[in-house]
């Protein structure tokens, strides 16, 4: 008897924060979606439970499907083929975790993992801002700086799948230690945290200022640095360019390093990647050798729904090859 209920895979979209799941069609379309504060302290069973319970959420809330399995963005570092947490730094006592395994189990299901600025990378791609290239570099600037590279119609995984580090790119010898312990980390300067903690050190509680008149007198953000700088405000505009400068210089590496079609930038501070446009062209301009200087530079469109419709393409497009066939003619 032929099954004619349409394919859907079932998403995770797993944080050291928050843990979220959707029903994703093969369109990209989220059918269900649910999500739950991650238990990130209490061991990798508890959090596969937190799973397995949102799987039946979803599944409960989304019309009929014929489910082909289940894709997971996971934090790194992991191994993709093997289904294997390595170590998650955001996720106590996940170390050398079967991820795959355990929940395929639970579940009853094939399970697939991705790191999960991969997965993000993969939904851009797919369904998002690179669609129809074969060649991309994405880029998540929010607390940190991580990434994925399409090249040549698939991700880039490298060895046990850790290729893709780029917020550990040494792009300067002078700044603060990055959380890894280095200097000079394309993160350590120009990740939403270090334009924030830049922001605060340039205001002081009191001032006056519209930075810290938005941040209550506390510590000030990156989306304080945005919003003050949509007003207009002019110390907020010179962090800006200075961001955008430092994005530049990341960018021109990158642009040397991968050669791709299209660069797209998600996470939180791409919402002002509008205001550092021009800065971060004159700085790629400026840097970068001339075959590479046209490459756009475009805004993610998936949103916060990035990482689970790439997980879900895990599934619903199969291997890389199949998923670089529908970006070129979907």
């Amino acid at each position: 008897m032929t099954d004619d209920r349409p394919p859907a895979a079932l998403a995770f979209d797993l944080g050291g924060t928050e843990l979220r799941a959707a029903l994703v069609a093969a369109s990209g379309t989220i059918l269900a979606f649910a999500s739950a504060a991650t238990l990130a302290k209490a061991g990798p069973a508890a959090v596969i439970e937190q799973m397995v319970a949102l799987a039946g959420t979803v599944q409960a809330h989304a019309p009929a499907v014929r489910l082909l399995g289940v894709g997971v963005g996971a934090p790194g570092p992991l191994d993709p083929e093997e289904g294997v947490v390595l170590d998650a730094p955001t996720l106590d006592g996940w170390r050398q975790v079967p991820l795959a395994e355990r929940l395929g189990a639970r579940l009853g299901r094939s399970v697939r993992i991705e790191n999960d600025a991969n997965a993000a990378a993969l939904g851009e791609w797919r369904y998002g801002a690179g669609r129809g290239t074969r060649s991309m570099v994405f880029v998540t600037v929010s607390t940190g700086i991580g990434g994925g590279i399409i090249a040549g119609g698939r991700i880039l995984h490298g060895r046990r799948g850790l290729a893709g580090e780029i917020g550990h790119m040494a792009i300067t010898g002078e700044s603060r230690p990055c959380f890894c312990g280095a200097i000079g980390c394309f993160e350590a300067v120009a990740s939403g945290s270090a334009l924030g903690e830049e922001a605060t050190r340039a205001t002081a509680p009191g001032d006056g200022s519209d930075l810290r008149r938005r941040s209550e007198d506390g510590p000030v953000s990156a989306r304080h640095v945005v919003e003050a700088a949509r007003a207009g405000d002019l110390k907020a505009l010179a962090l800006l360019d200075a961001e955008a400068r430092w994005l530049g210089i990341g960018f021109t590496n990158l642009l040397h390093l991968y050669s791709p079609e299209v660069i797209v930038v998600g996470g939180g501070l791409s919402n002002g990647l509008d205001l550092m446009a021009h800065g971060i062209t004159t700085t790629i301009g400026a840097r970068a050798m001339r075959p590479y200087r046209d490459v756009p530079v475009r805004r993610a469109t998936l949103g916060n729904h990035a990482g689970l419709i790439g997980a879900a393409s895990l599934i619903l497009a199969g291997d890389g090859e199949a998923i670089s066939r529908e970006a070129n003619h979907g």
